[in-house]
């Protein structure tokens, strides 16, 4: 099965999570995303603890990396 129109293919969360804070910054994303790995002490590595264990947390980060892509 090829995944090659999947712009999540091939990435993992600590690329994109790093990605998002790269263009968004922690604030902005706190704002976009409001969960508490991105508002009260922020850090990829509290980030990606978070997210790993949290799917619905996971879907909205993975959605807000697809349409930063547009």
């Amino acid at each position: 099965m090829t995944q090659k129109n999947n712009p999540l293919h091939n990435k993992t969360l600590e690329s994109i999570v790093t990605e998002l804070h790269a263009h968004y910054g922690w604030e902005r994303l706190g704002e976009l995303i409001r969960i508490n790995c991105f508002i009260s002490d922020p850090s990829i590595k509290s980030s990606l603890k978070f997210l790993r264990k949290t799917e619905w947390a996971r879907k909205k980060v993975e959605e807000l990396y697809l349409d930063m892509l547009k």
